[in-house]
């Protein structure tokens, strides 16, 4: 009998459970994927996750990767150009962009050293009730055949297609539609940091990652997809071309270092984020368009989250654990929302007069740049940016 089964062991589920394992229970991280394989990701960590990887002590494991510090950003629209960096929260400044192979498998030694059994190649195919419908466990498959195993908590962590939510027939509560496309690779001898250019129904960026190498990805409208996946490397290069004309200089006569990679599938929601018994974080229970970068580091808050509402629940009164379960749901839905928010209006690819002259005035005081950046990072929203300095300005 384990306290928690954590079901998807990347930079949700490895964190909840080492957390949990932390906190003094015993926890079981179930991942279908072979360890040590990649996935589709922007990389990029703001710094309110690297302050939670900081927190935890592996910040410096991600340093000692060779992933470098992202602590110079750059974003280009039309005649604006703002370059600096962000104010940051708890000292964390810079950036970080890792290789998800290189942070996954940070994640996952860090549950194990904490004292979770871990398990790879496990596919979760049922969960285990109780004679009231509490969930009190997961059936599945492994190399060596069916298993089963129980919890006080299932908690799935399970990425966008989540089995855990399937299974505990999760609702969806909010429902956007798909916004963009985006494609990506990693390019050798292309000097960056964090760099990103906007335009009317363009977005790039490129940061720096390990081994060298730099992400340069680029997002079109949902409805280009079609068109763009049937020659989607030559679509790739004209976007970088035509957004980023001095990063693609830099590119020009090299050959990208891996595949293009790409989706179409940006979905934009929020499931109900937890049940009797059941539980929810990363892109599981929300996931909205890549274009921000906010997946990784949202999903280090809810893993503090949800530690911090139930970790002296567990194996005690359910109904306790219940209400421990609803606070956390409130504070996901309500620290999210707005970057929700935010995110899908960045991902519609549009440009105003009016935030052109907002961000006009901006460019103008390395302060108001910074809290910019702070804003692109999650630490702050828009309203930040009033202040009686910009007000002058405007």
């Amino acid at each position: 009998m384990f306290d928690a089964i954590v079901v998807g062991a990347r930079c949700a589920g490895s964190p909840t459970a080492m957390l949990l394992a932390r906190a003094g229970y015993r926890v079981l991280l179930l991942d279908r994927a072979p360890s040590g394989t990649d996935t589709l990701s922007t990389h990029l960590i703001h710094q309110p996750g690297v302050a939670a990887l900081a927190r935890w002590g592996l910040l410096d494991r991600v340093r000692a990767s060779g992933c470098p510090p992202l602590d110079h950003a750059r974003y280009e629209l039309a005649d604006v150009r703002l370059e600096g960096c962000a104010r940051g929260v708890e000292g964390q400044r810079a950036g970080f962009a890792p290789r998800r192979h290189v942070l996954d498998a940070i994640l996952v030694e860090a549950a194990v050293a904490a004292g979770v059994e871990y398990r790879d190649r496990c596919q979760v195919t049922g969960l285990l009730r109780d004679a009231s419908g509490r969930v009190v466990g997961v059936q599945g498959r492994h190399r060596q055949g069916s298993f089963t195993e129980r919890a006080h908590l299932v908690i799935g962590a399970d990425g966008m297609r989540s089995a855990v939510a399937t299974l505990a027939e999760a609702p969806y509560t909010v429902v956007d539609p798909r916004l963009t496309c985006a494609y990506y690779t990693y390019w050798q001898d292309v000097p960056a940091g964090l760099e990103l250019y906007e335009g009317p129904s363009t977005w790039t960026a490129a940061v720096a990652t390990n081994d060298g190498l730099t992400l340069v990805l680029a997002y079109f409208p949902q409805d280009r997809f079609e068109r763009v996946r049937t020659d989607a490397q030559r679509a790739y290069l004209e976007h970088v071309r035509a957004t980023a004309p001095a990063l693609y200089d830099r590119m020009d006569g090299k050959e990208p270092a891996e595949r293009l990679r790409g989706t179409g599938d940006q979905q934009n929601y929020f499931r109900q984020t937890a049940g009797p018994g059941w539980a929810l974080v990363g892109d599981a229970g929300h996931h909205k368009d890549s274009i921000t970068a906010r997946g990784i580091s949202d999903a280090f808050f809810q893993a503090e989250s949800l530690v911090r509402h139930t970790a002296d629940r567990l194996g005690g009164n359910p109904a306790l654990l219940d209400a421990a379960l609803r606070d956390y749901a409130l504070e996901r839905d309500a620290t999210l929302t707005p970057g929700y928010e935010s995110t899908l209006a960045v991902a519609r690819l549009e440009v105003h007069e009016q935030r052109l002259s907002l961000l006009r005035a901006v460019q103008t005081d390395p302060e108001l740049t910074s809290i910019y950046f702070d804003m692109v990072a999650g630490i702050g929203t828009v309203g930040a940016l009033y202040t009686p300095k910009l007000l002058a300005l405007l």
